[in-house]
């Protein structure tokens, strides 16, 4: 049976993204070795290799990355980036108002509150900078280079935060279990900055191959992306935000035919097909969380302005990173600060007095409180972090024998069955000629298998592959 109604819906598409670093006082999250006995379907073989994110259950992110929830507004990031008593600075994704949700965003938020620091303190103070992600290794970077006696504080035992670049010696490529795309090239440097280090790129094409249930290629319908554009417009002139959701409902919009057409896909189906794959490359949330206000109307990618890291995303950081002082398995609990100083205290009971500080950890961190802040941060920060909403998209890389599919497209997507959990997939085949393929689950999906093993996780992703285990037509359906 197929569930047509994008209201209960989560939402699965292509991160192109990444994030901070984060301090929470937990355990340090385990890893996900390759599974055994992994239940498959018989259209899909076993892969030879797995592994998997869990970024809502990491204690170190509780989240992929932020996205403009229901009532929130970009002033909001703003506020975050305001300094607090000017010894007291935010930064990373989230307080970026210019790229949120991406490693240019992260990183240039962190270089703003740098500066900001650098013009108000004297040479030679010392600064503490909470979490080695992408904000605070910029951040980093630019206080060492001025002058400044830096300490950089780390949760976990190594850089990154959410760009998570995994080397194993059965794997022929770097795994990117965090960011793996840079988004806008045409806007960022950061792709000069990789060809600089040395680091292997491409252009990643956007178009997909859209597959249905039984394998047959097909044309993408406008239907959903006309359905979301005019949901976005109704919603644009009322007088309260309202929900994306709501949005489609109270504009008519949701109301589609479920009739099958070509291949056997409905109107409806295309919304979900656009809910699922496109609206939320920001979000990683469901259709009834997502702001009508400012969630992104649909938009056409060009060919150009994306593309894939495939040398290993880390590299990135150790350039940041050369020579700072990192403290590392280091979790931060609590942060008091006044007008003369700031005094941080660590989960091993241990304290330390600076002279500022730029605090860089996850909005997913911040919204669970773990930190505490004395006095509390101001009210137009502590609305911010409850307003803004925290998104969550994982990956799954399987690494197969030989390839099991019969199509060169580096892009993958189903229409039709929104039983499957993942609707969007990367073919490493014509980008490193190797069998290996990318998932993406996000949304409500993303929570629920988050708490799955790794053989339930695994089965969730062979079962989404069915599509491209089946014979494709030579030419793609005409769209219903």
């Amino acid at each position: 049976m197929k569930r047509r109604t994008f209201l209960i819906s989560s939402i699965s598409g292509l991160s192109l993204l990444a994030l901070t670093g984060c301090t929470p006082p937990a355990p340090t999250p385990t890893g996900t070795p390759t599974p055994t006995g992994t239940p498959t379907p018989s259209l899909v073989p076993k892969p030879a290799g797995m592994l998997r994110s869990s970024w809502s259950e990491d204690p170190f992110a509780q989240g992929s990355y932020s996205f403009a929830a229901v009532s929130s507004t970009p002033q909001q990031r703003d506020d975050l980036a305001e300094p607090v008593l000017d010894r007291l600075f935010l930064a990373g994704e989230a307080v970026s108002s210019d790229a949120p949700g991406t490693v240019q965003g992260a990183r240039a938020s962190g270089q703003s509150a740098a500066r900001t620091l650098i013009d108000l303190a004297k040479p030679g103070e010392r600064v503490a900078v909470i979490g080695a992600g992408a904000a605070g290794l910029a951040a980093a970077r630019l206080l060492a280079d001025a002058g400044f006696t830096v300490m950089v504080i780390e949760a976990r035992d190594r850089l990154g935060g959410r760009i998570d670049t995994v080397a194993d010696k059965d794997w022929p490529m770097p795994v990117e279990l965090g960011a793996s795309f840079i988004v806008g090239s045409g806007g960022t440097s950061l792709d000069e900055e990789f060809t600089g280090l040395e680091v292997s790129h491409a252009p990643f094409p956007p178009t997909p191959e859209v597959r249905a249930p039984d394998g047959t290629v097909t044309l993408v319908s406008a239907v959903g992306t006309d359905a979301v554009t005019a949901a976005l417009a109704w919603a644009a002139d009322q007088a309260q935000d309202t929900s994306l959701a709501k949005s489609l409902v109270a504009s008519g919009s949701a109301t589609l035919s479920q009739t099958d057409g070509s291949a056997g896909v409905s109107d409806a189906d295309w919304l979900n097909y656009q809910l699922a794959t496109a609206n939320t490359l920001e979000s990683g949330a469901p259709t009834d969380e997502m702001s009508g206000w400012f969630s992104p109307t649909p938009a056409t990618i060009a060919e150009d302005d994306t593309r894939i890291v495939l040398g290993g995303y880390s590299a990135l950081l150790d350039e940041d990173a050369a020579d700072l002082e990192v403290l590392y398995s280091s979790v931060v609990t609590r942060i008091a600060y006044t007008d003369a100083s700031v005094s941080l205290r660590l989960g091993t009971g241990e304290s330390l007095t600076v002279d500022r500080a730029i605090v860089t950890v996850p909005l997913g961190v911040l919204k669970s409180d773990v930190i505490e802040f004395d006095p509390a941060l101001p009210f137009a920060h502590r609305g911010a972090i409850a307003a803004l909403g925290m998104g969550t998209l994982d990956k799954i890389w399987l690494r197969f024998d030989e390839p099991f599919w019969n199509t060169d497209a580096a892009l993958w997507t189903t229409v039709g069955d929104d039983t499957l959990e993942f609707r969007v997939w990367v073919n490493m085949m014509p980008l490193t000629n190797e069998p290996i393929l990318v998932g993406f689950v996000s949304g409500e999906q993303a929570l629920t298998l988050a708490t799955v093993d790794n053989s339930e996780f695994t089965a969730a992703a062979l079962r989404s592959l069915e599509p491209f285990a089946l014979g494709a037509s030579a030419t793609p359906e005409p769209a219903a």
